[in-house]
């Protein structure tokens, strides 16, 4: 699972995720790409679910790259505590993604191949999800 070394701050306030993305929203490294369709917060453990449902499609053809990375960290209160006496402990973390965002990136396989792989990607993420290929962007 993906997290980061060190962080600055321990926790983080939620704040917004709202508007389209004007970073992050082209393929750079490959062919193919997976492009976000919505704002959400993506998971660490939704991002490596989706990573090795790509990898297994494709057997050790080609390569794939990951556009994002979990920061921001998710507090939780545990279960049966009153209101008050502050916030929880940081749990998980999470990648704040904005429509537009590619989310991963495919090269050395052929169209239908990466298609199919991207799909079934898609299907473990918590948005809509949309293939795109290189000419088109």
């Amino acid at each position: 699972m993906l997290l980061p070394k060190k962080t600055k701050f321990r926790k983080v306030r939620i704040g917004t995720n709202e508007g389209i993305a004007t970073r992050g929203n082209y393929i750079a490294f490959g062919d193919y790409g997976l492009q976000a369709q919505e704002n959400e917060r993506i998971t660490s453990r939704q991002i490596e679910a989706a990573r090795q449902a790509m990898t297994r499609y494709i057997k050790r053809g080609g390569k794939i790259w990951i556009r994002i990375f979990p920061h921001t960290p998710v507090t939780r209160k545990p279960l049966d505590v009153k209101m008050g006496s502050g916030k929880g402990n940081p749990e998980f973390f999470v990648a704040k993604v904005k429509a537009g965002t590619v989310l991963f990136e495919m090269k050395g396989i052929d169209e239908a191949t990466a298609r199919e792989a991207m799909r079934l990607a898609g299907h473990k993420l918590p948005i809509k999800t949309k293939f795109i290929m290189k000419e088109q962007v």
